[in-house]
């Protein structure tokens, strides 16, 4: 299965589920709109009992100019995504986007990846600005509940995740 996200190609195993939670009818026009500042995360997989939640960012033509540190608002776009997912499976109009909750609600496992695309090479226009190693830890420290192993990823070094990533 292959689902775009911005530039970045993501091809999955067959035998997986993959959709774009943040292009759900449900997230758009409900949850969403209950409070200012609602994210969600850019991938919903699901791989036998294991619920992966994968957020991707592309900084190799435009560095990253928000305010808010990268580990926080990925948190915030996982903790919210799963704050979703219970009232999607009751209330989602679309039956496919119920269905696709009901399955992340039966998942034994959550895994969190965040996808990181930066410049190569490192220039004074485009510099190397974010330490994945950095990121990867913040991430763990603040969602050990969630998943203590989260991944910070790019699409030359995968660690090892059965999917892909390709530019477009």
């Amino acid at each position: 299965m292959t689902i775009q996200v911005d530039s970045l190609i993501f091809t999955f195993p067959d035998s997986w589920k993959v959709c774009k939670y943040d292009e759900w009818a449900f997230y758009r026009h409900q949850f969403s709109k209950m409070s200012p500042g609602i994210k969600a995360v850019d991938l919903l997989a699901i791989e036998s009992q294991v619920i992966w939640l994968i957020e991707a960012k592309d900084y190799r033509q435009h560095p990253r100019t928000k305010t808010i540190d990268l580990a926080d608002e990925v948190v915030q776009k996982v903790l919210y995504t799963l704050a979703a997912m219970l009232p999607a499976k009751i209330h989602a109009s679309d039956i496919s986007e119920s269905n696709f909750a009901g399955e992340i609600l039966k998942g034994q496992q959550l895994r969190v990846v965040l996808h990181l695309e930066q410049p190569v090479k490192t220039s004074k226009l485009f510099p190397r600005a974010i330490d994945p190693s950095k990121v990867q830890l913040k991430l763990r420290s603040l969602i050990k509940p969630i998943d203590p192993h989260p991944k910070v990823v790019e699409s030359n070094q995968m660690q090892r995740l059965q999917w892909t990533v390709t530019e477009l």
